[in-house]
């Protein structure tokens, strides 16, 4: 009898323990497989990436600032509990971050601000070598270029198979003794999806854009920057590629394109920065992500007289090898390998993380247009003295400039060349890109091919510039 019973007694507890793990399952539907932060002076991300696609809702409060992020169908695991500890005391816009199960199948992640602030939530849909994100940008109040690209670029897609919307925070104040209370925020409808107005909106929006070109074009030409001895300074706009949530190619031993163009994008600035007349700029001063179009308006902004990129290819066959330099072109790529590294670096903006509608061409192609013949072809001269000096302390992988439609060239009235410095995939060039006295020897090959540039160029013949 005792051991009938202990065998029923046995069997409740299995069957309540099935049950509860079942139920467990149930209401964790969705697991955080990491969280990362990437803090900048520009502005600070975080990123959650899942397993399936994120539920969500956002509350901005005030006195004090904070925003409150609502995920459900969550579990609170090691990922999330550890978010806190990637804040960084000198980050320019969080204080601190919390995180704790505020109800049954919902995680409350707090984040308190140093002060009032921008933000923009939006949703991702995997890319790359990325699952499902949700990301967090929290951008200072002030910044013109990230409220612009806020406008121009981060909408959501039309056609996207994202179950959630991507929501409007919305600004429901709480008492400040507590933050963490059940105040639910307002769901806001859905974007429209209607392609005609979508199309028809953005091409106000590139109408916009050209007008702001003409302006700043002739503020530029009517304030020139001037150095001490009343010179004008020639502004060259370096940008580092890739950043933050977009590592770009991975080396044989497992260095990170970004890393390495970082690096010698900043050796780059130093380098024009020692020339009197002359001043560089960087699109990216540290690990985080700018977006394609942003890296384009950050250089009109500077006023740049140049643009070059810095990157470091990858290829499936290691033995791949050689420098390479590209600029835009107008038609259609110079060969299959120039158009295929162009689909390839394109796509950064949906591995570092943009809300960027891809279908709609409406903006991309007026952009296109903007850019006159002129300036592309003063693109291919710089491209051609660049390639030149390269070419005394690398073997080249192309002899001559190539072009197709890189988005990050796209700049309406900048002379750009994208400089692919090695093949990162390459183990033996990965070891030189890694080289300090390499970057170096790098540096002053981009560097002399610039003034090569200039001292040709009888656009710019007045300036008076540094000789070879």
């Amino acid at each position: 009898m005792f051991k009938q019973f202990l065998k029923v007694s046995l069997n409740v507890c299995v069957f309540a323990s099935l049950l509860v793990a079942n139920i467990g399952a149930q209401a964790a539907s969705n697991t955080v497989t990491a969280a990362r932060v990437w803090p900048a002076q520009e502005y600070t991300r975080i990123a959650f990436e899942s397993t399936s696609t994120i539920k969500y809702q956002l509350i901005i409060l005030k006195n004090p600032d904070r925003l409150v992020l609502d995920i459900e169908d969550i579990e609170l695991n090691t990922a999330l509990k550890t978010l806190s500890d990637k804040i960084l005391s000198g980050d320019p816009y969080i204080k601190q971050v919390r995180v704790a199960k505020y109800k049954p199948n919902v995680v409350r992640i707090a984040v308190d601000l140093k002060g009032e602030v921008k933000s923009n939530l939006f949703a991702l849909a995997p890319a790359g070598e990325y699952k499902n994100r949700l990301v967090l940008d929290i951008y200072p109040l002030q910044d013109e270029l990230m409220s612009m690209l806020d406008k121009k670029i981060n909408k959501p897609e039309p056609n996207s198979d994202m179950n959630q919307p991507v929501l409007k925070p919305v600004i429901e104040p709480l008492p400040p003794s507590e933050p963490d209370e059940s105040a639910q925020p307002q769901v806001l409808p859905k974007p429209i999806d209607n392609k005609s107005e979508a199309i028809k909106n953005e091409a106000t929006k590139a109408e916009t854009f050209k007008n702001e070109a003409i302006k700043n074009e002739a503020i530029k030409k009517e304030t020139p920057i001037k150095n001490k001895e009343g010179d004008r300074l020639i502004t060259i706009a370096i940008d580092a590629g890739h950043g933050g949530e977009d590592p770009g190619a991975r080396g044989a031993n497992g260095s990170h394109e970004k890393d390495i163009t970082l690096k010698v994008a900043k050796k780059l600035k130093e380098k024009i920065d020692a020339e009197p007349n002359m001043r560089g700029v960087l699109t990216r001063d540290g690990d985080y992500f700018v977006p394609l179009h942003g890296r384009v308006v950050k250089a009109r902004n500077a006023k740049a007289d140049l643009f070059v990129s810095i990157h470091a290819d990858a290829f499936t066959n290691q033995s791949a090898r050689g420098s390479s330099v590209f600029a835009l072109s107008e038609k259609g790529a110079t060969s299959a390998s120039a158009r295929y590294l162009a689909k390839k670096e394109n796509e950064s903006d949906l591995i570092g993380g943009v809300s960027l509608d891809d279908k709609d061409p409406v903006l991309a192609r007026t952009l296109l247009d903007l850019s006159q013949a002129a300036t592309i072809n003063d693109s291919l001269k710089l491209g051609k003295a660049v390639l030149g000096h390269i070419g005394e302390i690398n073997k080249l992988h192309t002899s001559r400039v190539e072009q197709a439609a890189f988005a990050v060239l796209k700049s309406p009235d900048i002379p750009s060349i994208l400089v692919e410095t090695a093949f990162i995939s390459n183990p033996e060039e990965e070891r030189k890109l890694n080289d300090e006295s390499y970057q170096a020897k790098l540096v002053d090959s981009i560097f002399s091919g610039i003034k090569k540039y200039f001292s040709s160029n009888p656009a710019l013949a007045k300036t008076k510039v540094a000789k070879d």
